[in-house]
Protein backbone atom coordinates (compact mmCIF):
# COMPACT_ATOMS: atom_id res chain seq x y z
CA UNK A 1 0.00 0.00 0.00
CA UNK A 2 1.43 3.26 -0.89
CA UNK A 3 1.86 5.54 2.02
CA UNK A 4 -0.07 8.21 0.43
CA UNK A 5 -3.60 8.43 0.95
CA UNK A 6 -6.48 9.81 -0.28
CA UNK A 7 -10.44 10.31 0.53
CA UNK A 8 -12.64 11.15 -1.96
CA UNK A 9 -16.10 12.95 0.11
CA UNK A 10 -19.45 13.94 -0.80
CA UNK A 11 -20.01 17.16 0.09
CA UNK A 12 -23.47 17.36 -0.23
CA UNK A 13 -24.82 14.60 1.00
CA UNK A 14 -27.27 14.49 4.53
CA UNK A 15 -29.15 16.48 6.59
CA UNK A 16 -26.53 19.04 7.68
CA UNK A 17 -24.53 19.17 4.28
CA UNK A 18 -22.21 20.97 3.51
CA UNK A 19 -20.97 22.35 6.69
CA UNK A 20 -21.20 19.35 8.55
CA UNK A 21 -19.24 17.24 6.19
CA UNK A 22 -16.31 19.74 5.67
CA UNK A 23 -16.24 20.40 9.37
CA UNK A 24 -15.99 17.13 9.65
CA UNK A 25 -12.86 16.40 6.73
CA UNK A 26 -11.41 19.14 8.77
CA UNK A 27 -11.13 17.47 11.95
CA UNK A 28 -10.28 14.67 10.05
CA UNK A 29 -7.29 15.99 8.64
CA UNK A 30 -6.02 17.41 12.05
CA UNK A 31 -6.00 13.94 13.28
CA UNK A 32 -4.26 12.16 10.21
CA UNK A 33 -2.48 15.20 8.72
CA UNK A 34 -0.86 12.77 6.33
CA UNK A 35 -4.22 11.99 4.59
CA UNK A 36 -5.48 14.36 1.55
CA UNK A 37 -8.73 14.16 0.07
CA UNK A 38 -11.00 15.56 -2.52
CA UNK A 39 -14.14 16.96 -1.86
CA UNK A 40 -17.07 16.75 -4.58
CA UNK A 41 -20.00 19.60 -4.52
CA UNK A 42 -21.51 22.73 -5.11
CA UNK A 43 -18.79 25.45 -5.08
CA UNK A 44 -21.76 28.28 -4.06
CA UNK A 45 -22.80 26.06 -1.54
CA UNK A 46 -19.64 25.22 0.23
CA UNK A 47 -17.29 28.70 -0.01
CA UNK A 48 -18.44 29.74 3.46
CA UNK A 49 -17.67 26.05 4.78
CA UNK A 50 -14.02 25.68 2.88
CA UNK A 51 -13.04 29.39 3.97
CA UNK A 52 -14.33 29.09 7.61
CA UNK A 53 -12.17 25.46 8.35
CA UNK A 54 -9.31 26.53 5.38
CA UNK A 55 -6.20 26.26 7.81
CA UNK A 56 -6.77 22.89 8.13
CA UNK A 57 -7.99 21.49 4.43
CA UNK A 58 -4.16 22.49 2.92
CA UNK A 59 -4.31 18.88 1.55
CA UNK A 60 -7.42 19.35 -0.11
CA UNK A 61 -8.68 19.06 -3.20
CA UNK A 62 -12.21 20.93 -4.29
CA UNK A 63 -14.03 19.54 -7.47
CA UNK A 64 -17.45 20.96 -8.27
CA UNK A 65 -20.27 18.96 -8.98
CA UNK A 66 -23.41 20.30 -10.87
CA UNK A 67 -25.99 17.92 -9.20
CA UNK A 68 -27.02 16.43 -6.04
CA UNK A 69 -28.68 13.42 -5.17
CA UNK A 70 -31.44 13.91 -2.72
CA UNK A 71 -32.90 11.94 -0.03
CA UNK A 72 -35.79 10.74 -1.86
CA UNK A 73 -34.31 10.16 -5.15
CA UNK A 74 -34.60 6.42 -5.81
CA UNK A 75 -31.48 3.90 -6.55
CA UNK A 76 -32.72 3.93 -10.07
CA UNK A 77 -32.74 7.19 -11.11
CA UNK A 78 -29.57 8.42 -9.16
CA UNK A 79 -26.97 5.49 -11.44
CA UNK A 80 -27.96 7.30 -14.70
CA UNK A 81 -26.74 10.65 -13.25
CA UNK A 82 -22.90 10.66 -13.17
CA UNK A 83 -23.02 14.84 -12.60
CA UNK A 84 -23.63 14.27 -8.92
CA UNK A 85 -21.50 14.94 -6.12
CA UNK A 86 -22.13 11.08 -4.42
CA UNK A 87 -21.37 9.45 -8.49
CA UNK A 88 -17.99 11.21 -8.39
CA UNK A 89 -17.31 10.81 -5.50
CA UNK A 90 -17.57 7.14 -6.06
CA UNK A 91 -16.05 7.66 -9.52
CA UNK A 92 -12.86 8.81 -7.59
CA UNK A 93 -12.24 5.06 -6.08
CA UNK A 94 -13.15 3.56 -8.95
CA UNK A 95 -10.82 5.54 -11.20
CA UNK A 96 -7.88 5.10 -8.42
CA UNK A 97 -7.50 8.65 -7.76
CA UNK A 98 -9.00 8.13 -4.04
CA UNK A 99 -8.63 5.02 -1.54
CA UNK A 100 -12.17 5.21 -0.29
CA UNK A 101 -15.32 7.27 -0.46
CA UNK A 102 -17.24 9.13 2.74
CA UNK A 103 -20.71 9.81 2.35
CA UNK A 104 -23.92 11.03 4.55
CA UNK A 105 -26.30 10.75 1.34
CA UNK A 106 -29.00 8.42 0.54
CA UNK A 107 -27.88 4.99 2.13
CA UNK A 108 -29.91 3.50 -1.34
CA UNK A 109 -28.35 5.37 -3.72
CA UNK A 110 -24.54 5.27 -1.91
CA UNK A 111 -25.33 1.19 -2.23
CA UNK A 112 -26.11 1.23 -6.02
CA UNK A 113 -24.04 3.65 -6.67
CA UNK A 114 -20.92 1.84 -4.94
CA UNK A 115 -21.90 -1.50 -6.22
CA UNK A 116 -22.00 -0.49 -9.76
CA UNK A 117 -19.17 0.98 -10.09
CA UNK A 118 -16.86 -0.61 -7.86
CA UNK A 119 -18.01 -4.04 -8.14
CA UNK A 120 -17.53 -6.71 -5.59
CA UNK A 121 -14.23 -7.93 -5.01
CA UNK A 122 -13.07 -11.27 -6.53
CA UNK A 123 -14.75 -14.64 -4.93
CA UNK A 124 -17.08 -11.99 -2.78
CA UNK A 125 -20.97 -12.79 -3.78
CA UNK A 126 -22.16 -9.97 -1.72
CA UNK A 127 -21.30 -6.71 -0.08
CA UNK A 128 -22.21 -6.21 3.54
CA UNK A 129 -23.35 -3.44 5.83
CA UNK A 130 -21.05 -3.57 8.53
CA UNK A 131 -20.80 -0.45 11.57
CA UNK A 132 -19.59 -0.75 15.09
CA UNK A 133 -21.89 -0.46 17.95
CA UNK A 134 -21.11 0.15 21.93
CA UNK A 135 -21.39 -3.23 24.22
CA UNK A 136 -20.41 -3.81 28.27
CA UNK A 137 -16.98 -4.75 27.38
CA UNK A 138 -16.40 -2.19 24.57
CA UNK A 139 -17.24 -2.45 21.42
CA UNK A 140 -18.78 -5.04 18.63
CA UNK A 141 -19.00 -5.03 14.72
CA UNK A 142 -22.26 -5.95 13.21
CA UNK A 143 -22.97 -7.45 9.60
CA UNK A 144 -25.11 -7.37 7.56
CA UNK A 145 -27.10 -4.54 8.84
CA UNK A 146 -29.57 -4.14 5.92
CA UNK A 147 -27.93 -5.06 2.31
CA UNK A 148 -28.62 -8.69 1.72
CA UNK A 149 -32.77 -9.41 3.23
CA UNK A 150 -31.63 -13.29 2.85
CA UNK A 151 -28.12 -15.10 2.86
CA UNK A 152 -27.28 -18.09 2.08
CA UNK A 153 -24.13 -20.06 3.80
CA UNK A 154 -21.91 -18.79 1.43
CA UNK A 155 -22.53 -15.24 2.28
CA UNK A 156 -22.11 -15.93 5.88
CA UNK A 157 -19.23 -17.17 5.99
CA UNK A 158 -17.85 -14.29 3.68
CA UNK A 159 -18.92 -11.88 6.24
CA UNK A 160 -17.55 -13.52 9.11
CA UNK A 161 -14.22 -12.92 7.26
CA UNK A 162 -15.21 -9.42 6.36
CA UNK A 163 -15.79 -8.71 9.50
CA UNK A 164 -13.42 -9.84 11.40
CA UNK A 165 -10.60 -8.32 9.49
CA UNK A 166 -12.57 -5.21 9.68
CA UNK A 167 -12.29 -5.55 13.31
CA UNK A 168 -8.46 -6.39 12.99
CA UNK A 169 -8.12 -2.63 11.31
CA UNK A 170 -10.51 -0.77 13.02
CA UNK A 171 -11.05 -2.03 16.97
CA UNK A 172 -7.09 -2.84 16.75
CA UNK A 173 -7.94 -6.70 17.90
CA UNK A 174 -5.31 -9.29 16.95
CA UNK A 175 -7.40 -12.64 16.90
CA UNK A 176 -11.19 -11.39 17.39
CA UNK A 177 -14.09 -13.67 17.85
CA UNK A 178 -16.89 -14.14 15.83
CA UNK A 179 -20.29 -15.25 16.38
CA UNK A 180 -23.37 -16.56 14.16
CA UNK A 181 -26.48 -14.74 15.58
CA UNK A 182 -29.08 -17.55 15.94
CA UNK A 183 -32.66 -17.90 18.03
CA UNK A 184 -30.43 -19.99 20.24
CA UNK A 185 -26.61 -21.05 21.36
CA UNK A 186 -27.83 -24.74 21.05
CA UNK A 187 -26.10 -26.30 18.04
CA UNK A 188 -29.82 -27.79 16.74
CA UNK A 189 -31.71 -24.53 17.11
CA UNK A 190 -31.76 -22.50 14.06
CA UNK A 191 -32.04 -22.33 10.25
CA UNK A 192 -30.06 -24.85 7.90
CA UNK A 193 -28.38 -21.81 6.30
CA UNK A 194 -26.79 -21.23 9.80
CA UNK A 195 -25.87 -24.61 10.35
CA UNK A 196 -23.94 -24.74 7.13
CA UNK A 197 -22.13 -21.84 7.41
CA UNK A 198 -21.23 -22.53 11.32
CA UNK A 199 -19.59 -26.31 10.19
CA UNK A 200 -17.76 -24.27 7.06
CA UNK A 201 -16.28 -21.39 9.55
CA UNK A 202 -15.30 -24.48 11.83
CA UNK A 203 -13.86 -27.04 9.53
CA UNK A 204 -12.56 -24.92 6.39
CA UNK A 205 -11.37 -21.56 8.23
CA UNK A 206 -9.21 -22.95 11.29
CA UNK A 207 -7.85 -18.89 11.31
CA UNK A 208 -11.16 -17.54 12.54
CA UNK A 209 -11.78 -17.22 16.04
CA UNK A 210 -15.73 -18.62 15.61
CA UNK A 211 -17.33 -19.04 18.75
CA UNK A 212 -20.49 -20.47 17.86
CA UNK A 213 -24.23 -18.88 17.94
CA UNK A 214 -24.85 -16.14 20.06
CA UNK A 215 -28.39 -14.85 20.74
CA UNK A 216 -29.87 -11.09 20.09
CA UNK A 217 -28.82 -10.56 23.76
CA UNK A 218 -25.67 -11.07 23.60
CA UNK A 219 -24.68 -8.38 21.14
CA UNK A 220 -24.84 -5.90 23.79
CA UNK A 221 -22.72 -8.00 26.56
CA UNK A 222 -20.37 -8.23 24.15
CA UNK A 223 -19.95 -12.13 23.78
CA UNK A 224 -17.76 -11.86 20.98
CA UNK A 225 -16.30 -9.11 18.88
CA UNK A 226 -18.23 -9.70 15.65
CA UNK A 227 -21.23 -10.40 15.32
CA UNK A 228 -22.60 -12.03 11.65
CA UNK A 229 -26.44 -11.90 10.46
CA UNK A 230 -28.57 -11.55 7.27
CA UNK A 231 -29.20 -8.29 6.60
CA UNK A 232 -33.04 -8.45 7.54
CA UNK A 233 -32.27 -9.85 11.01
CA UNK A 234 -29.16 -7.46 10.97
CA UNK A 235 -31.63 -4.53 10.56
CA UNK A 236 -34.16 -5.10 13.15
CA UNK A 237 -31.71 -6.17 15.55
CA UNK A 238 -30.20 -3.09 15.31
CA UNK A 239 -33.23 -0.81 15.32
CA UNK A 240 -34.25 -2.43 18.42
CA UNK A 241 -31.28 -1.83 20.13
CA UNK A 242 -31.38 2.11 19.24
CA UNK A 243 -35.44 2.48 20.02
CA UNK A 244 -34.22 0.64 23.73
CA UNK A 245 -31.35 2.83 24.46
CA UNK A 246 -33.20 5.95 23.50
CA UNK A 247 -36.82 4.50 25.46
CA UNK A 248 -34.16 3.54 28.75
CA UNK A 249 -32.40 7.39 28.12
CA UNK A 250 -36.29 8.96 27.97
CA UNK A 251 -37.48 6.95 31.45
CA UNK A 252 -34.71 7.59 33.32
CA UNK A 253 -34.88 11.28 32.76
CA UNK A 254 -38.57 11.57 33.21
CA UNK A 255 -38.21 9.35 36.75
CA UNK A 256 -35.32 12.29 37.65
CA UNK A 257 -37.86 15.20 36.28
CA UNK A 258 -40.59 13.79 38.30
CA UNK A 259 -40.03 15.13 41.50
CA UNK A 260 -37.97 17.26 43.73
CA UNK A 261 -35.90 14.50 44.70
CA UNK A 262 -35.95 12.74 41.72
CA UNK A 263 -34.35 16.64 40.75
CA UNK A 264 -31.47 16.68 43.51
CA UNK A 265 -30.59 12.84 42.64
CA UNK A 266 -30.30 13.70 38.93
CA UNK A 267 -28.12 16.74 39.67
CA UNK A 268 -25.76 14.17 42.04
CA UNK A 269 -25.49 11.60 39.29
CA UNK A 270 -24.83 14.11 36.60
CA UNK A 271 -21.07 13.00 36.64
CA UNK A 272 -22.18 9.52 36.37
CA UNK A 273 -24.68 10.47 33.61
CA UNK A 274 -22.40 12.37 31.75
CA UNK A 275 -19.79 8.96 31.32
CA UNK A 276 -22.80 6.83 30.80
CA UNK A 277 -23.64 9.76 27.92
CA UNK A 278 -20.19 9.85 27.05
CA UNK A 279 -19.40 6.18 26.10
CA UNK A 280 -23.20 6.00 24.47
CA UNK A 281 -22.89 8.79 22.20
CA UNK A 282 -23.87 7.56 18.86
CA UNK A 283 -21.26 9.82 17.32
CA UNK A 284 -18.66 7.72 18.23
CA UNK A 285 -20.00 4.70 16.03
CA UNK A 286 -20.87 6.81 13.08
CA UNK A 287 -19.83 5.22 9.99
CA UNK A 288 -21.20 2.55 8.33
CA UNK A 289 -18.87 0.25 5.72
CA UNK A 290 -20.19 -1.64 2.55
CA UNK A 291 -17.45 -4.27 3.08
CA UNK A 292 -16.89 -6.41 -0.05
CA UNK A 293 -16.81 -4.32 -2.72
CA UNK A 294 -13.58 -3.64 -4.87
CA UNK A 295 -13.17 -0.37 -3.24
CA UNK A 296 -13.94 1.58 0.24
CA UNK A 297 -17.10 2.99 0.60
CA UNK A 298 -18.34 4.77 3.64
CA UNK A 299 -21.87 5.93 4.62
CA UNK A 300 -21.98 8.48 7.37
CA UNK A 301 -25.38 9.00 9.16
CA UNK A 302 -27.82 11.72 7.52
CA UNK A 303 -28.26 13.30 10.58
CA UNK A 304 -24.57 13.20 11.42
CA UNK A 305 -22.79 16.64 12.50
CA UNK A 306 -19.01 17.46 12.10
CA UNK A 307 -17.69 15.26 15.02
CA UNK A 308 -19.93 12.14 13.83
CA UNK A 309 -18.85 12.88 10.31
CA UNK A 310 -15.02 12.58 11.31
CA UNK A 311 -15.56 9.68 12.75
CA UNK A 312 -16.56 7.93 9.85
CA UNK A 313 -14.06 9.06 8.05
CA UNK A 314 -11.06 8.36 10.30
CA UNK A 315 -12.28 4.61 10.22
CA UNK A 316 -12.22 5.28 6.23
CA UNK A 317 -8.53 6.17 6.55
CA UNK A 318 -8.14 3.23 9.28
CA UNK A 319 -9.23 0.55 6.55
CA UNK A 320 -6.67 1.89 4.14
CA UNK A 321 -3.54 2.05 6.29
CA UNK A 322 -5.01 -1.39 7.42
CA UNK A 323 -4.85 -2.53 3.80
CA UNK A 324 -8.51 -3.73 4.67
CA UNK A 325 -9.58 -5.48 1.06
CA UNK A 326 -6.01 -7.05 0.37
CA UNK A 327 -6.63 -8.93 3.88
CA UNK A 328 -9.78 -9.73 3.10
CA UNK A 329 -8.96 -11.15 -0.79
CA UNK A 330 -5.86 -12.69 1.71
CA UNK A 331 -8.03 -14.94 3.70
CA UNK A 332 -10.69 -16.06 0.95
CA UNK A 333 -8.14 -16.93 -1.21
CA UNK A 334 -7.80 -20.31 -1.85
CA UNK A 335 -11.28 -21.42 -1.09
CA UNK A 336 -14.13 -21.88 -3.04
CA UNK A 337 -17.21 -21.36 -0.76
CA UNK A 338 -19.55 -22.72 -3.53
CA UNK A 339 -18.17 -25.98 -3.75
CA UNK A 340 -18.10 -26.35 0.22
CA UNK A 341 -21.42 -25.33 0.57
CA UNK A 342 -22.15 -27.94 -2.35
CA UNK A 343 -20.00 -30.52 -0.51
CA UNK A 344 -21.77 -30.24 2.82
CA UNK A 345 -25.34 -31.19 1.44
Amino acid sequence: MSEKIVISIDAMGGDNAPDAIIEGVALSSKKFPKASFIIYGNEEKCRNSLDKYAKNLKKCEFIHAEDIVSSDDKPSQVIRNKKTSMWQAVNAVKTGKADAVVSAGNTGALMAISKLALRTLQKIHRPAICTIMPTIKGRVVALDLGANVECGPENLVEFAIMGENFARVCLGIDKPSVGLLNIGSEDMKGKEELHKASDILKTSFPDVNFYGFVEADNIAEGLTDVVVTDGFTGNVALKSIEGTAKLVLKLTKKAFLGSIWGIIMGLLSKPIFRKVKKTMDPRLYNGAMFLGLNGLSVKSHGGADGFAFSIAVNNAIKSVKGDLNEKIKEEINGFNLDELVQGDK
